[in-house]
């Protein structure tokens, strides 16, 4: 296909969905010459996620023009950028990394062996890089360093040298690579403005860069590996997807921040050409889009639900997805993928650091210990005075005095089967006022989404009392916060991991929740939601 394109119909494939191109006149140049030459890092830190389709569609559309693509495991970055990838872990991450940006591109169809994949630590330790990089080193302030990586290092209040050195090591990149332009996010704009500024001082050209937008996760903020609730992972289940989507922001006509419809946008649009809405026929019937913003602005006019876009793009991402769950079957990379990302909990329960109210302080410790979940009793339940449908109700925790809770679950059980039921309640949440009175806590229920939505409460093992805790088995030792910082997330974080049992027992992650007595159920709701 290239061999028929115009240096102008490549030109338009390459830059097509970018936000900014930097030195488009060179590649103008290029192209009237030879075969572009384009490379894209990643570092290896968190796993990769769906918005990885974002790169991957460009790379596609890279090869499509007939550029030459290398894909470079950015592994030292990795450990840089304030160790988020540990020393020992680093070449498992790669190996994890290339089988994974694999079977994404082979799941979009694109030719692998047109493809060069490099590994950061295979030329970034040679002699002369290291000298290239005390020489960047000699020029480059602090300031703009600081200034060049506060998009993509990890910002904090005591920041390592480590970090500062990342944005020059990734401008020299441009140059061992060999590269006519290097191809990232916009995120990515001070650091690619750095490398334009300071190569030509070592001698080096300067490089032409192609900055993709950064795609809104599920919750409107910028989609990361470090925020569970923010994406979906690539071996999420189809049952995973579901859950997530359902719960990913979509604002009725809202466009702005809709990480649901910029996933149609920039990932099925560039690879299908199209994107269908399937909906019921007395809805309008399914509708087939070939232009992207006549989606948009019949979203952004509500002729398209969001519940129908969401499942649209549910069928297209489980397209998308299943030929790499299927690749992630066989035991070797199942292996690999737990080896490459060990579960953050059980190493923190060997040591870590507790924070100020005793439970693991740190963003990434996402261990359920954290979380003060007790059994409770409900000594009274009444009608909440400002709106119909929640109740107040009373509940003895263990403590001095019994905590009001504001809920709606009489909406789905009686106020007589509450009055002196035994009930799980979340219990170091910060308190919060619905309808003008503050709910001192949280009730935990199981749930099933559907028509009509079904809910009903935990239950404790027979002989409980008030104020037992509720633990998650092989986590019994760790201590709760004292509340929980509502901006770190470390309930959502957690619950995201909770569900029912096919035998109606209540899970985080496969193991069960108990009590002293023994395991928590519920009655009916096999494979439901705990929220």
């Amino acid at each position: 296909m290239a061999d028929q394109l115009s240096p102008d119909e490549k030109l338009q494939l390459i830059t097509r969905n970018l936000q900014e191109v930097l030195g488009e006149e060179k590649l103008k140049q290029v192209l009237q010459e030879r075969e572009v030459k384009v490379y894209w890092g990643t570092a290896t830190t968190g796993k990769p996620h769906i918005a990885y389709f974002v790169p991957m569609s460009k790379i596609a559309d890279f090869l499509k023009a007939g550029c030459e693509v290398t894909i470079l495991f950015a592994d030292l970055h990795a450990f840089l950028d304030n160790m988020k990838a540990p020393w020992e872990l680093l070449e498992l991450r790669v190996k994890y990394y290339e089988q994974v940006i694999k079977a994404m591109l082979e799941s979009i169809g694109v030719p692998l062996d047109k493809l060069k994949f490099v590994k950061g630590t295979d030329f970034q330790l040679s002699r002369e890089y290291t000298l290239d990089v005390y020489r960047l080193s000699s020029m480059v302030t602090e300031h703009d360093a600081k200034k060049a990586g506060a998009e993509v290092v990890k910002q904090v209040d005591h920041p390592l040298l480590s970090g500062l050195l990342y944005p020059g090591l990734q401008a020299l990149d441009e140059e061992y690579l060999k590269c006519d332009a290097q191809f990232g996010g916009v995120d990515q704009r001070k650091i690619f403005t750095l490398a334009e500024k300071y190569l030509p001082s070592l001698g080096y050209a300067k490089r032409s860069h192609l900055m993709n937008p950064m795609v809104p996760g599920l919750t409107g903020a910028k989609m990361s590996s470090s925020e569970e609730e923010s994406k979906i992972d690539l071996l999420d289940s189809a049952g995973d997807v579901k859950k997530k989507l359902k719960r990913a922001f979509c604002e009725p006509g809202n466009i702005e921040n809709n990480g649901v419809l910029s996933f149609v946008q920039y990932v099925v649009f560039p690879l299908r050409g199209e994107f269908s809405i399937k909906r019921d026929p007395k809805w309008g019937g399914d509708k087939t889009y070939t232009v992207f913003e006549e989606l948009e602005k019949d979203f952004a006019a509500e002729s398209v639900h969001p519940g129908d876009l969401k499942a649209s793009v549910e069928a297209s991402l489980n397209q998308l997805l299943d030929p790499i769950r299927k690749k992630f079957e066989s035991p070797e990379l199942r292996k690999l993928s737990n080896t490459a990302y060990p579960s953050k909990t059980k190493a923190a329960g060997k040591g870590a650091k507790a924070g100020p109210g005793g439970g693991g302080g740190d963003d990434d410790d996402l261990s359920p210990s954290r979380v003060d979940i007790r059994v409770g009793r409900i000594i009274s339940v009444e009608k909440h005075p400002d709106a119909d449908s929640l109740f107040l109700e009373k509940i003895d925790v263990g403590e001095a005095e019994p905590r009001t809770v504001v809920s709606g679950l009489v909406a789905f059980v009686s106020q007589e089967e509450l009055q002196d039921r035994l009930v799980l309640v979340l219990c170091n949440l910060k308190p919060q006022k619905m309808r003008g009175i503050e709910s001192q806590a949280m009730l935990l229920c199981a749930s099933i989404e559907g028509e009509p939505r079904r809910v009903e409460p935990l239950d404790p093992p027979e002989g409980s009392s008030p104020g037992d805790r509720v633990f998650v088995e092989g986590y019994e030792t760790g201590k709760p916060d004292e509340r929980l910082n509502p901006k770190k997330k470390v309930w959502e974080k957690v619950q995201a991991d909770l569900k029912i049992s096919d035998e109606c027992v209540a899970q985080w992650k496969d193991n069960q929740l108990m009590t002293k007595l023994g395991q928590i159920t519920c009655k009916t709701l096999k494979g439901g939601n705990i929220s």
